[in-house]
C-alpha cells in the first residue's frame, strides 16, 4: 500500500490530463504545485490519523472565470491576460478546498461567458469527448468536457442563460444550476449580475450533490446571496420520489425539441412515473426578456473593451455586446418588469408540481462550426439555439439537475434532461436524479476515445 495515496492519485490525474487534453482542449491553466502540496497536506494528515474532510482527494478544476489565488482570470478572453493576478480564492474555491477537494486548473470557455458552445477563438475550441470535433456546449464548454473525459469527476461552472446545462447535456454528465443566489458568486468574473448562477457538474449524483451540500451557504460580501436560506444541511438523497408531484413541460418545450430530445424526455417521464402534460407561462417572452437584459449588461459591462481593446475581441462577442449598447433603455426597464411578474407566474405553478421536466437542449451535439441546427424542420442559428429550453427556466431563477440521457444507447451521443424544481428545493431535483441514475435511465458512460 502506497505511503501517500493522495500524491499518487493526483499525479495520475496530472498524467491522464496532459494525455488527454490536447485531444479534448478543456484546461487553460493547471495548477500542479498547489495540487501537489495540497496532496501533501492530505497524506500527512492520513499518516497522523486526522479526521479527512468529506471531500479529500477529488480532483477538480474549474472555468476560468473563477479567481485562483496568484493566476490571472481570463474569463476566456484575451483582453484580461495583462491584469494582475487574483489576490484570492473565489469563495467557491475557498469552500471546495476546506472539504478537502484538490484544485487542477482552470477551464476553457466561451469568451466572457457570453455562448453556448465553446469555440473560442482565443484558446481554441473544446471538443466533445464522446466525438472529437463536435462541440462540447457553452460556456462552460471546459467544465462539462473535463468531467465527460475522465480527467477529473468534479468541475464548477456558470449558468446565466443556460450555460451548465447545455454543455452537461451536450457531454453526457451530471449538472447542477442552484437557485439564483443559492451559492456565492464572490470572486467568479461577472457577466448578467441579475441573472447569474454558479454550480457544478460531477461524474455521478452522490458527489454532485455532496460537493454542492459543501459550497452552499449565504455570503455577506455577495449582494446576491445574503439572504437567509432554508434547509442547507446534506441533501438526502435516499428519499426517493414517492409522493412528489411530476409533470411534463409541453407547448413552447415541446415544439422547440427534436425527435431525440423527445425520446429522452418520454424515458425520464416513464421512469418518474410523470403523465400530466404542463404548460410553463410565458416562455418565449421570457427567453426575448433574458436575451434584452444579458445584452444590455453586458454590453455595458465591456463598453470600456470595446473602446480600447476591439480587435483583441471575439467577434462574436463584439457584435453582441454592441447590439446591447444600441438597445433602447426602455427593453432592459421593460424586460425587468416582466420579470418580476413572470418570476410569480412560475412560482405559482410549485403550489401544484413538486418537480417539472423539459429537455435541457433541443437537439444532440453537432460538428464544430455549425452556422445552422433543424429543429422539427425550422433552420435556427446553431450558436444562438441551443439555450432556447433553458433559458426560460434560469430567467425564473429556479434549481435545475441536467441528467445525462443516451436515448440511441451508449456509444451515440447524450442529451440532457432538465429537472425542475421550486426556488430553493434543490432536494427535490437531486433526489429524482438519484432515481433516474440507480435505475439506470441516467447516468454517465465513460469515454471510448482515449481507450
Amino acid at each position: 500500500m502506497s505511503k501517500t495515496p493522495f500524491r499518487d492519485a493526483v499525479e495520475n490525474t496530472v498524467q491522464h490530463i496532459q494525455k488527454n487534453d490536447a485531444t479534448v482542449n478543456a484546461f487553460t491553466y493547471l495548477s500542479l504545485d498547489r495540487a501537489r502540496a495540497q496532496a501533501d497536506v492530505l497524506d500527512r494528515k492520513s499518516k497522523d490519523g486526522v479526521p479527512l474532510p468529506p471531500l479529500a482527494g477529488v480532483p477538480y478544476a474549474v472555468k476560468n472565470l473563477f479567481d485562483i489565488k496568484d493566476v490571472t482570470t481570463l474569463a476566456g478572453s484575451k483582453v484580461l491576460k495583462k491584469n494582475p493576478p487574483a489576490k484570492d480564492d473565489a469563495v467557491l474555491i475557498q469552500r471546495l478546498s476546506a472539504a478537502g477537494a484538490i484544485l487542477l486548473g482552470a477551464l476553457n470557455m466561451d469568451e466572457f461567458a457570453y455562448g453556448f458552445t465553446t469555440e473560442n477563438t482565443h484558446y481554441g475550441a473544446t471538443h466533445n469527448p464522446h466525438k472529437i470535433g463536435y462541440i462540447s456546449g457553452g460556456s462552460s464548454g471546459g467544465s462539462a468536457a473535463a468531467v465527460a473525459a475522465g480527467m477529473v469527476p468534479l468541475s464548477l461552472g456558470s449558468d446565466t442563460n443556460g450555460s451548465i446545462r447545455v454543455p452537461a447535456s451536450l457531454c453526457g454528465v451530471w449538472g447542477l444550476k442552484p437557485t439564483f443566489g443559492r451559492l456565492p458568486r464572490y470572486g467568479s468574473y461577472p457577466f448578467v449580475d441579475s441573472i447569474d448562477h454558479v454550480g457544478n457538474f460531477a461524474k455521478n449524483v452522490d458527489l454532485l450533490s455532496l460537493s454542492y451540500d459543501c459550497m452552499q451557504g449565504p455570503y455577506a460580501a455577495d449582494h446576491s446571496c445574503i439572504a437567509k436560506q432554508i434547509d442547507t444541511t446534506t441533501t438526502t438523497l435516499s428519499q426517493g420520489v414517492g409522493g412528489l408531484r411530476i409533470g411534463v413541460l409541453g407547448g413552447y418545450f415541446e415544439n422547440n425539441s427534436g425527435a431525440t430530445a423527445r425520446q429522452a424526455l418520454e424515458l425520464v417521464a416513464k421512469e418518474l412515473s410523470a403523465q400530466d402534460v404542463v404548460t410553463w407561462p410565458n416562455a418565449e417572452m421570457a427567453r426575448a426578456a433574458a436575451f434584452v437584459i444579458s445584452a444590455s449588461e453586458g454590453g455595458t459591462r465591456h463598453v470600456h473593451h470595446l473602446r480600447e481593446h476591439y480587435e483583441d475581441l471575439e467577434p462574436l462577442s463584439v457584435d453582441r455586446f454592441m447590439s446591447g449598447l444600441l438597445q433602447p433603455a426602455s427593453w432592459y426597464l421593460k424586460a425587468l418588469k416582466f420579470r418580476k411578474i413572470y418570476r410569480s407566474q412560475v412560482f405559482d405553478l410549485f403550489k401544484k408540481w413538486d418537480l417539472l421536466l423539459a429537455p435541457c437542449t433541443p437537439v444532440q451535439s453537432h460538428p464544430i462550426g455549425t452556422e445552422w441546427i433543424d429543429i422539427n424542420g425550422i433552420q435556427m442559428p446553431a450558436r444562438a439555439s441551443m439555450g432556447i429550453l433553458t433559458q426560460p427556466i434560469s430567467f425564473a431563477g429556479c434549481p435545475v439537475v441536467a441528467a445525462p440521457v443516451w436515448p440511441a444507447g451508449e456509444g451515440n451521443l447524450p442529451v440532457g434532461i432538465q429537472l425542475i424544481a421550486a426556488p430553493w428545493r434543490e432536494d427535490v431535483a437531486l433526489r429524482a436524479a438519484k432515481e433516474l441514475e440507480n435505475s439506470g435511465a441516467c447516468k454517465t458512460v465513460p469515454v471510448t476515445i482515449f481507450d
